[in-house]
């Protein structure tokens, strides 16, 4: 465990950048957000180590510093990888950061991160395994185990958005085209953009995800038809897991976890396809909502 008496956390995101500093209770002692400057890879290595000398100088004491980004980095070159940052992917990302603040500093996949967040004092607290997801501009997964994360050999565990679509349909074969140059992937039907995508297939409306979420709720045939299709997408891509994994909870984030009707269909959705006699595993939103990523990377230095 560290030595300092405070966890900076900053979630370094495709348009934001958010800080934050937690004394060992948990409790913010500051925090701070400012736009990510999209692109310039220097631009952003120098705005996340003048957010940490903000943060450390308003909190006025010494920080852990912890950093929750898209991608990982490669346990073989040290150069960030899986990035749709993708300014960020082939960069010495963790050490340049080293470099500019002059201490260490722990990087993390930002779904690790939302996983570590909620197992430490979130709608996971005190469970074992914790398996969190991500659906909202990207999909991806992380797992922290007794509040540890995991981030595997390769660091590539939990990299659920970039796996094909289990049991698809003739309809979704190849699916759509995916940034990582595959076809199919998960993140391609249960992103935000990738429901929006779906229903102007469908109907030649188009609509953003939270417009789809509206046309739902107002009663319309079409927007419900997309909703119904992206649930079973979803609950075969859970149940994927569920049976490599059987978490004791999964917490979702991100901006379909403020869907109340996603979360209240996901269990009879997934049930189907678990290989069980049962399916009754939780699932919630998380606690801390656009705060746990954030809070997450600051909770890295939580244990060894």
């Amino acid at each position: 465990m560290s030595a300092e008496p405070f966890r900076l956390g900053i979630d370094l995101g495709g348009t934001k950048i958010a800080g934050i500093v937690l004394d060992r209770a948990g409790r913010t002692r500051a925090e701070s957000r400012m736009p990510a400057p999209r692109g310039d890879y220097a631009a952003t290595v120098r705005a996340v180590a003048g957010l940490v000398h903000r943060l450390e100088t308003e909190a006025d004491g010494p920080c852990s510093i912890g950093i929750g980004m898209p991608g990982a980095v490669s346990a073989r070159t040290g150069l960030i990888k899986n990035a749709n940052s993708t300014w960020l992917n082939g960069r010495p990302f963790a050490a340049d950061l080293v470099a500019a603040l002059g201490r260490p500093v722990r990087v993390e996949n930002d779904a690790n991160c939302l996983a570590v967040s909620e197992a430490v004092d979130g709608a996971g607290a005190g469970a074992e395994v914790v398996w969190a997801i991500i659906l909202g501009t990207g999909v991806g997964s992380g797992l922290a185990i007794r509040g540890r994360v995991l981030s595997g050999r390769d660091r590539i565990a939990g990299e659920w958005g970039h796996n094909p679509l289990p049991a698809p349909r003739d309809d979704e074969r190849p699916g759509p085209a995916c940034y990582c140059g595959r076809h199919g992937c998960i993140e391609t039907f249960l992103s935000g953009p990738g429901l929006a995508a779906d229903h102007a297939r469908r109907t030649g409306e188009a609509l953003t995800g939270e417009g789809v979420v509206a046309a739902l709720r107002a009663g319309d045939a079409g927007a419900q038809a997309t909703f119904a299709a992206y649930l079973d997408r979803l609950g075969r891509s859970v149940a994927h897991v569920v049976n490599i994994l059987d978490p004791d909870i999964i917490v979702i984030g991100g901006g379909l976890s403020r869907v109340p009707e996603l979360l209240a269909r996901l269990p009879a959705a997934t049930a189907p396809h678990v290989f069980s006699d049962a399916f009754d595993t939780p699932i919630h939103p998380s606690l801390h909502g656009d705060a746990s990523g954030v809070r997450g990377a600051a909770w890295l230095w939580n244990a060894p």
